[in-house]
């Protein structure tokens, strides 16, 4: 098949839904020790096919389903029908958070040839919903799916490295599927995520088979553009780790940074050029280590600093336990209303400068201009000092400027400029790195201008012109 006829056959369905949009809710459970024949009527009361049974602190711990019980009869006769459902349960489950996209489900669900799967909340482990492969069939029969490998399943940086290259094929396909640029960012983010936080537990896994235990529990947080949600195809390594354990580092600590970066440079996600990776000191804390790293940040304002804020404001967690990451966005959202911290990085922002000159024409070199940096950056440093004034915990660049709407720090038609352009330059910035993949040139965030319609390029202006009184939105906002 030719890659033109496999993108043809690209269904987008999986690439725009996520798991709160599909899941069946609330969980259906049944005791470990209720009967087959009692799990066997409550499905047919309900009329489903599958019921969980939880355990410590709600947590599933295993699933009974309609193929569990006739492989009880075939296996052991009509006396099955009396066995506890404990005894014929499968398990351990494989799960995934609500805002995973229905892709990823079905990726996981074909390769463990299962047709359930529950939906956990990521920082309790409990069951907030079901999936089921029918569902999903029911709503969308057509499935094309073209991430045929299962980032779960990788057991090395050359399968992570298999799945990262398709990410092109995808995102053009989804782009000539019509499908928005931010919505195809969120997709490629997604998967990032995931191969970042499977580098992540590959590296504590081969640390464990060498009969080094991690000293505590642990999360391995992605940075930058792939926490907010908008990594395109010229992504690099941003990442860190957060601990509980007593003592603020640990050798181990450092050499699951340092495995977890090298299988990520292997797969195709080079080294992060700022050094911003957990296989460096300042990037490794616990809790009580974090406060203090972001308290220094606050203090000495220095470019530096200002620099590892930016970045790490954007943090999701990949790996490990969850429930660290949640402590530290509380910790560190408190400390980061702190007002000079935040005048600092508003000041930060207006530097970034703008993709026009003062005559109003593109600021070109080699022919094309850097909407990264003279365009998305001033839209998302914005959208991160609106949510540090506001103490909001959003990492989405749309969801942090949107909620300054209704306080009335921003108006509703300036969010509405401001949000169309970050769509427009994403959507840009994503086609001229397909073009260029194509044409054999590495991928960066510059855009050959001239390719673009008259139209096109008009509304890049005023996208631009809209970006360049940002700065006038937070001094408005932040006051004398």
């Amino acid at each position: 098949m030719t890659a033109e006829a496999a993108l043809s056959r690209i269904d987008p369905f999986p690439y725009q839904h996520r798991l709160n949009e599909v899941m069946s809710s609330p969980v259906e459970t049944i005791d470990p020790q209720a009967t087959c024949t009692f799990a066997a009527a409550t499905m047919r009361r309900l009329k489903i096919s599958s019921l969980l049974i939880l355990g410590e602190g709600g947590r599933p711990a295993g699933i009974i389903t309609e193929r569990d019980l006739l492989n009880a009869i075939a296996e052991l006769g009509a006396g099955a029908l009396e066995l506890p459902v404990g005894a014929r349960m499968s398990g351990p489950l494989v799960s995934l958070p609500p805002d995973a996209f229905v892709f990823t489900a079905l990726a996981r669900m074909a390769h463990g040839g299962i047709r359930h799967m529950p939906v956990v909340d990521p920082v309790t482990g409990q069951a907030i919903g079901m999936v089921t492969a029918g569902a999903v069939l029911k709503l969308r029969a057509q499935g094309a799916l073209v991430l045929a490998e299962d980032i779960g399943t990788a057991t090395s940086a050359a399968d992570l490295g298999a799945i990262q290259k398709r990410l092109p094929e995808i995102a053009g396909g989804l782009l000539k599927e019509g499908i928005g640029a931010r919505q195809i960012a969120a997709v490629i983010s997604a998967v990032l995520r995931d191969v970042s936080g499977r580098a992540a537990e590959l590296a504590a896994e081969s640390l464990e088979a060498e009969g080094r235990a991690a000293p505590a529990r642990w999360c391995y947080l992605v940075l930058g553009s792939g926490g907010r949600g908008e990594s395109l195809l010229a992504a690099d390594q941003d990442n860190a780790l957060i601990h509980d354990a007593e003592s603020d580092d640990h050798p181990w600590f450092a050499e699951l940074g340092k495995r977890a970066s090298e299988i990520l440079d292997a797969a195709g996600i080079p080294f992060c050029r700022g050094q911003v990776m957990a296989m460096n000191r300042h990037l490794r804390h616990n809790l009580k280590g974090w406060r203090e790293e972001v308290a220094l940040w606050i203090e000495r304002l220095a470019p530096e600093a200002l620099l590892n804020a930016d970045i790490f404001y954007d943090f999701l967690p990949v790996a490990g336990d969850y429930s660290l990451a949640a402590s530290l966005r509380d910790a560190v959202t408190t400390l980061g209303q702190d007002p000079g911290f935040i005048r600092a990085l508003a000041g930060t922002s207006a530097r970034h400068g703008s993709a026009l000159n003062i005559f109003g024409r593109f600021r070109e070199e080699g022919g094309r201009v850097d909407l990264k940096r003279g365009g998305l950056l001033p839209i998302v440093s914005g959208g991160r000092v609106l949510a540090l004034r506001l103490g909001v915990k959003a990492t989405a660049t749309p969801e942090r400027w949107n909620a300054a709407v209704a306080p009335g720090f921003v108006r509703r038609e300036d969010f509405a400029r401001i949000d169309d352009a970050h769509e427009m330059l994403l959507e840009l910035i994503l086609a001229q790195q397909i073009a260029d993949l194509a044409s054999g040139r590495a991928p960066g965030t510059a855009v050959e201008v001239r390719r673009l319609l008259g139209l096109s390029r008009e509304r890049l202006k005023q996208a631009l012109k809209i970006v360049g009184e940002i700065d006038l939105i937070l001094n408005h906002v932040l006051g004398p």
